[in-house]
């Protein structure tokens, strides 16, 4: 995605200066996210304060910076002392990656406010199935029409022939029907129909050449993962009292597809990589 109306070199500023600086736009971003995470579909306004969540104390305009306020109160809140979930400084340095990645797919301006766009919802995907074990449909409605519009900036960038948009979508209708076949056939037990909805747009965003890639990738992921936390699991228990543990992890266990489904995307959105040149002999 190469794009040329609005270069952000045009001002001048060196390639590590714009990743430091769209890190830093990636957390701050990630804190906003947070906070929408926490309050999406809880009837709670986004415009109310930020808070401990144990015992309601409003923070101090110290404890709101991105990253460096958890790692300041030591992941503790200064009034009560409890926990600060660690979720909230992966959320902003998963943003901020993100944010400085997305500078490796174009250096236009408003192609990467979009693609920061596309990101974030992402983000939010992400942790609301890790968490909730759903996919809301208005997130991926936004992200459908989210990535629409990335197609069609880029066709003002690169005007493009419309049988080449109508390949793209039928090449991402193609690893929906791949994952609605898996979840007819497991009657829902392997994947949630969500999983199926989302698969559209993120085949639109793996493009039609990597969509194959896009699908492989999401099990592979998922499989490495889970056996990573199997494992770890293992040990913990083996160093513990079985009794003040909660049930372990197994390969009979439900976990979110989600997570996977994106981070296949965006592995092959990034980096361009293509699992059927693992089994070229060329």
């Amino acid at each position: 995605m190469e794009g040329s109306l609005f270069s952000l070199l045009a001002f001048g500023v060196s390639m590590p200066y714009l990743y430091f600086i769209a890190f830093g736009f990636g957390i701050i971003i990630g804190s906003f996210l947070n906070v929408y995470i926490y309050r999406f579909h809880t009837g709670k306004s986004l415009a109310g304060s930020s808070h401990c969540l144990s015992c309601t104390t409003p923070l101090k305009w110290y404890e709101l910076f991105p990253l460096f306020s958890f790692l300041f109160l030591r992941a503790k809140c200064r009034t009560c002392g409890c926990s600060i979930p660690s979720r909230y400084f992966l959320v902003e340095l998963l943003t901020g990656l993100l944010f400085a990645a997305a500078l490796l797919l174009s250096l236009d301006l408003v192609e990467v406010l979009i693609v920061w766009f596309i990101f974030s919802i992402l983000v939010v995907i992400t942790v609301y199935d890790f968490y909730h074990y759903i996919i809301p449909d208005s997130l991926t409605v936004a992200l459908t029409l989210a990535i629409l519009i990335l197609f069609g900036y880029q066709y003002l960038l690169f005007p493009f022939e419309i049988s080449f948009l109508l390949f793209e979508v039928l090449a991402a209708l193609g690893g929906v029907g791949f994952f609605l076949f898996l979840w007819l056939i497991s009657k829902g037990r392997w994947l949630g129909f969500g999983d199926v909805k989302l698969a559209f747009p993120l085949g639109l965003l793996a493009g039609s050449s990597l969509v194959f890639s896009f699908v492989v990738l999401s099990f592979w992921i998922g499989a490495i993962v889970s056996l990573l936390i199997i494992g770890f699991e293992k040990v913990s228990r083996g160093k513990a009292h079985l009794h003040l543990l909660a049930p372990a992890l197994t390969m009979k266990s439900a976990v979110p597809f989600a997570p996977f489904l994106i981070a296949s995307s965006l592995v092959t959105l990034l980096t361009n990589f293509n699992v059927l040149e693992l089994f070229s002999f060329a």
